[in-house]
């Protein structure tokens, strides 16, 4: 491999939220990486900060070349320059959304377990939750379309949070799947947001369908939110896009952005953007291959040296979805058990709805020998869960 990302970073000492923890703990919990970003972004980075002056930025031509360049070859959609709207993140973006296209007191439905800060942006502005929960065989997650449609059909349902891929369980929403969401959407006037920030982190030969991409009807009823942040792992950049083929919705999500002022970038966020997109690729597919090699690392171990857990199959995402029913139907309990005895930080699943009461959330991204100490742990912890009073 051209990039090291055996390399063992060191990130306490600085400010990293993941990081922030105790010594002898080992945080696998929140979604950003151990890597070092691609060095072009880091070039690039250096040359602004060589500059010596951080006024105010603008929203330059070649960041919606950038987008446009990178969604049109890799991901096969046109984005027409003017559906781009910058904004800080894709959280504010969906807070934005929630307060200046719902209003206080309507349902905006989420498909649980889900990215659990959709919860926050939903339920701090006063509208209410509404889960359609996902149907677990055992083996993956599907929709039950019947249960949807029924809660879309309810008139106080007026948004939609789809997530694509979907954060927590890796899955890679197929076409047929997105254009039935569509139609129902578009069927009882419902607006779709779907978070695509997961979309590059796919499995090798693994492709996630863009929303807007499947049909007019999704296209014109649906907000996108894009960034390069969990990609190329710069969350701390606060640089995302939102795409709004639909003027009239478009000119309603602009002026929330710039009441909300989340609208202007900082004096790293545009170039960050542009380098990543234009020359973070080769960068890409080296971590892809990289991370598929964590994650089939964490199933062999998982499955012949910790019994009692499964690994629920995945196409997306550095993040695995750990099934503990057959240890215990409260994995906060054993999520609490795991950091005392142990020192492993993993997410409790219920975080992200009650279906996922009984599931942990592992992060892969990291460089391997760190994996090893974090399995390692794992096992550990659950064997001494599991005879714990004996």
């Amino acid at each position: 491999m051209q990039f090291d990302f055996d390399k063992m970073t060191d990130r306490r000492g600085t400010g990293a939220l993941k990081w922030d923890v105790p010594q002898g703990e080992l945080p696998m919990w929140v979604a950003d990486m151990d890597f070092e970003t691609a060095p072009p972004i880091r070039e690039a980075l250096v040359r602004r900060v060589d500059h010596g002056i951080f006024g105010y930025s603008v929203v330059t031509p070649d960041w919606y070349e950038a987008y446009g360049d990178w969604w049109g070859r890799r991901h096969h959609l046109e984005i027409a320059r003017e559906w781009l709207v910058f904004c800080t993140g894709v959280v504010p973006a969906i807070s934005s959304t929630v307060r200046k296209l719902t209003t206080v007191g309507e349902n905006v439905l989420v498909q649980t377990p889900v990215y659990n800060i959709f919860f926050n942006s939903i339920r701090n502005n006063g509208r209410n939750i509404l889960e359609s929960p996902l149907v677990y065989d055992g083996t993956g997650y599907a929709i039950d379309f019947g249960d949807l449609e029924e809660k879309l059909a309810d008139p106080q349902t007026t948004l939609m949070l789809l997530c694509n891929p979907h954060n927590p369980v890796g899955k890679i929403w197929d076409r047929e799947t997105l254009a039935r969401i569509g139609e129902l959407c578009h069927r009882h006037h419902v607006l779709v947001l779907s978070d695509e920030i997961h979309c590059d982190l796919t499995d090798p030969g693994c492709e996630y369908v863009p929303f807007a991409s499947v049909s007019e009807v999704c296209r014109d009823n649906s907000i996108t939110c894009l960034a390069p942040t969990k990609t190329f792992n710069l969350a701390g950049l606060q640089t995302a896009a939102v795409m709004v083929p639909d003027p009239t919705i478009r000119h309603r999500l602009e002026r929330g952005l710039n009441t909300d002022e989340v609208a202007e970038p900082n004096a790293f966020a545009i170039q960050g953007a542009v380098a990543a997109f234009g020359q973070g690729e080769p960068w890409l597919e080296e971590l892809r291959v990289y991370l598929k090699g964590n994650k089939d690392l964490v199933r062999e171990v998982v499955e012949s040296k910790i019994p009692g857990i499964k690994v629920v199959p995945s196409q997306a995402t550095y993040l695995l979805w750990l099934d503990c029913r057959a240890i215990t139907e409260d994995a906060g309990e054993l999520a609490a058990f795991l950091r005392a005895d142990t020192g492993l930080y993993l997410t409790e699943g219920e975080e992200y709805g009650a279906p996922g009461r009984s599931f942990l959330r592992l992060n892969t991204a990291c460089p391997r020998q760190r994996l090893v100490e974090g399995l390692s742990r794992l096992q550990k912890g659950i064997q001494d869960f599991r005879f714990r009073g004996c």
